[in-house]
Formats: structure tokens, C-alpha cells, sequence
């Protein structure tokens, strides 16, 4: 999966269902995508933030593209998840992992802020998934689609590929059999759970909205509803 900060639930889902997790950060970045944004809840209705890369272009890798060093943007992402979300009941561990990821020195592009933010979710809900960039893995850039993907299973020696549901129609059964590989689809279910005010239950925001407000063993539970389907 390309590297997305902060993704909502189904993501996570995904690398729940791996032992292996490959981040799929150095082809083209997207503009307009999901990869250096997503929805809090604000006041009851959910608010877009968006993190401000230096240059983000679709002819650059993903893996390439630096974080903007203009502005105090850091500073004001963290006080507005602060007012938006101080009163949840996980706030202080979840909100401090938070602070350590947006403060990460070594956090130069978007990937990296990914990585850093993967890796304290991972320590936090004690998952026992690892992470592969496929940047400094594998070395088949010059592959593509679903012949990249059999090939960098080939060399993990998987036996089971598991992608999201729109992957359907980039991957084939009968061509990942051949390779005595099965193919799997995740169906996630977003389950509703208390948020913060009065309204109506919001689905898809950003796993922040779900550390928030849920603990360690209720975000897991969470994390476990899903379907793997051929």
C-alpha cells in the first residue's frame, strides 16, 4: 500500500491481516489522494488537515518529496487536535504518540512522518507486523503492477498476498495461483463507536478519531472486524 498518514481503520486492518507489510513508497506520488491528509472530527463534523510537502509533484516518487519547512504548520496540527480531541478519553498516551511522530527530527520527507507514525502505532497497539519500504527493498522498480507485486512476493517467499478491495481489479487469481500464491481482499467493517459531542456516528475518519476514543484492547477489537475474501 502507498504510504498514507494517519489512514483510517481499513488501513490498519491491512497490516493486522499481514506479517509482512510493504509500503509502497517510491512510485508517483498522487495529488489530491490521501497520502498527506485525512478527517479528524471537529466539533462534531469532520475537518480535512493537511500536511504542506515541499514541491509534491506527480512526476516525483513519493519517497522523494519533503515535508514543507514553511511555517509553524506542525505547531498548529497539534493544537487543533489538542482542542478538538482533549476531552477523549485516551487523549493523553494517544495524543503524546501523536506529538512525538509530528516532532520526529529524523522525519525529512512524507514518507519518513509515515514511517514514524507506523512504527509508534505498531509499539502502541502491540502488533506484531514489520514494515518494508519497498524504496530501500527489493530492487524491481522497473517492474510494474501486478508483475512487481509477484515478484516482491517471490522474494519475501509468500504464500499469501492479502490487498484492498479496489485491487480487484489490478490482480488476477488464476495468474497469482501459477505462482502458488492465494489472493486475498480485505472487507473492513467500521464499526461505530462513542465519539466526541452529540451527532450522529462519522465513519472513515482518521485512526487518530479511533486511538482517541477507544483503548489499546478496543481499538485491537476494532482492528480484528474484518473479512478476508478471494
Amino acid at each position: 500500500m502507498q504510504p498514507y498518514l494517519f489512514p483510517y481503520l481499513g488501513y490498519f486492518q491491512l497490516m493486522v491481516a499481514a506479517d509482512r507489510f510493504v509500503i509502497y513508497d517510491d512510485v508517483q506520488y498522487i495529488k489530491g489522494g490521501w497520502i498527506n491528509r485525512n478527517r479528524l472530527l471537529v466539533n462534531g463534523q469532520p475537518l480535512l488537515f493537511t500536511i504542506p510537502l515541499d514541491a509534491p509533484s506527480p512526476n516525483r516518487n513519493i519517497c522523494a518529496i519533503e515535508l514543507s519547512d514553511k511555517g509553524p504548520w506542525r505547531a498548529k496540527l497539534l493544537q487543533t487536535i489538542a482542542q478538538s480531541y482533549r476531552r477523549a478519553p485516551q487523549f493523553e498516551p494517544v495524543y503524546a504518540l501523536i506529538e512525538r511522530v509530528f516532532t520526529a527530527q529524523e522525519a525529512r520527507t512524507i514518507t519518513d512522518l509515515v514511517r514514524v507514525s507506523f512504527t509508534e502505532l505498531i509499539a502502541y497497539l502491540c502488533l506484531s507486523v514489520e514494515l518494508v519500504p519497498t524504496s530501500t527493498h527489493y530492487g524491481n522498480q522497473h517492474l510494474r503492477a501486478q508483475e512487481r507485486v509477484l515478484d516482491i512476493c517471490r522474494m519475501e517467499g509468500a504464500t499469501e498476498y492479502v490487498n484492498a478491495q479496489g485491487g480487484r481489479e489490478l490482480y488476477d487469481h488464476d495468474t497469482f495461483a501459477a505462482h502458488e500464491l492465494g489472493l486475498n481482499f480485505l472487507q473492513p467493517e467500521l464499526r461505530p463507536y462513542k465519539q466526541l459531542g452529540k451527532g450522529a456516528f462519522v465513519p472513515g475518519l482518521s485512526m487518530i478519531d479511533v486511538l482517541m476514543n477507544n483503548s489499546v484492547a478496543q481499538t485491537n477489537e476494532l482492528l480484528h472486524s474484518y473479512q478476508l475474501l478471494k
